[in-house]
This record gives C-alpha cells, sequence and structure tokens, in this order.
C-alpha cells in the first residue's frame, strides 16, 4: 500500500512539472516593453529562409493571430508591406537596408526604423522568420515540425521590445498532420506572449 502511493505521488508531480513546462522555448521581453502601448503595427512579409513553400501561409497566419486579438486599432499585414515596398523603391531599399542590419550585425537602425514607421502610419512592426516547416524524423519517429522566431521593435526609436522562438513537433503514424494548422498553434502561443 505504502508503495503504490509513493508511485502515485510521484507520478503526479512528474505530470504537473511536465504540464508547467508549456511555455516558449525562448522569449525576452526588454525593459520598458510593457509602458509601450501602440495602437498601429505592421507585420513584415516573413522571412521563410529555406521553406518558401511556408511564406504566404506564415504571412496570412501571423498576421490572422494578432488581429484576432484586437489589441491594435490597425493591423497592416504583410501583403500590403510587401505591395508598398514593390512599388517605391526607396521604401524597398530603407526595408533591405534595415533587415541586412537586423540579421547580419543584430543592429534596429533607428533612422531607418523610424522611416519604415512614416512610410507605413505604424508605431511599432513586427519582424518574423520560419525556422522549421517539414516533415522529418526524430529518433526514429515521424513529426511534423513548425517554428517561428519574431522580434517586435517600436518603430519610432528602433528599440528592440521582444524576442521569441518557438516550435511545436507533432507525431504521426500515416496520416500528415497539417502544416499550416501546427503554425496556428505556435503563432497564437507567441502572439500571447507578446508585449502589447
Amino acid at each position: 500500500m505504502n508503495r503504490i502511493f509513493v508511485t502515485l505521488t510521484v507520478f503526479v508531480v512528474m505530470a504537473a512539472m511536465l504540464s508547467a513546462c508549456g511555455g516558449l522555448r525562448y522569449a525576452q521581453v526588454m525593459p520598458g516593453a510593457e509602458d509601450f502601448k501602440p495602437q498601429t503595427i505592421g507585420v513584415l512579409p516573413v522571412n521563410a529562409g529555406a521553406y518558401e513553400e511556408a511564406r504566404d501561409a506564415a504571412d496570412q497566419i501571423i498576421a490572422g493571430a494578432i488581429v484576432k486579438k484586437k489589441w491594435f486599432q490597425d493591423v497592416v499585414s504583410p501583403a500590403t508591406m510587401k505591395s508598398r515596398m514593390d512599388h517605391d523603391a526607396a521604401l524597398r531599399e530603407t526595408m533591405v537596408g534595415y533587415l541586412t542590419k537586423l540579421e547580419t550585425v543584430n543592429f534596429s537602425d533607428p533612422a531607418l526604423s523610424r522611416a519604415i514607421g512614416e512610410q507605413y502610419g505604424i508605431e511599432a512592426f513586427l519582424v518574423a522568420g520560419v525556422d522549421f516547416w517539414n516533415y522529418t524524423k526524430e529518433g526514429g519517429d515521424k513529426v511534423a515540425k513548425v517554428g517561428f522566431s519574431m522580434v517586435l521593435i517600436e518603430a519610432n526609436t528602433g528599440k528592440v521590445l521582444w524576442k521569441a522562438g518557438h516550435h511545436e513537433v507533432e507525431d504521426y503514424w500515416l496520416m500528415k498532420p497539417d502544416l499550416a494548422k501546427l503554425a496556428e498553434k505556435v503563432s497564437a502561443m507567441m502572439i500571447n506572449d507578446m508585449p502589447h
């Protein structure tokens, strides 16, 4: 009887510990982010990297997760941002310059971010990338894997307010899980964590 009680207690404690590990794999909120309350935000077109097939779906899923929260008066979609860049060479040059500095030397250029904010009439913007979007094997199991990285920028100052990265894995046997559905779950979890 005593051995059964101890075993059951250990099982319950382990289950509680595992359920408590349900947060993002990586998230960092910068000092002062809690005081920044933007009314307008832009979602830059997603950097799909090696997962080009994910681009359109990821753009819609991430922007949709933000719109669904109803935190902002206006959300400028990736499609709108891209369309404006396609028709404005100076804006495209500003955006490319900004993203190049952010990705290569981890520098959020305040002059370029301010110009982006002014051009789109936004107070903040989200830079997102696809880290995983595939079917693969892990430890002998077939899995679907989707992951994003996100950075929230204050447009006027270029200040990085929040960085996060998260991925989810779903194993399967015969029927492949829908990667877009898994992406919706990942995106919703990340946006829930984003300061606003």
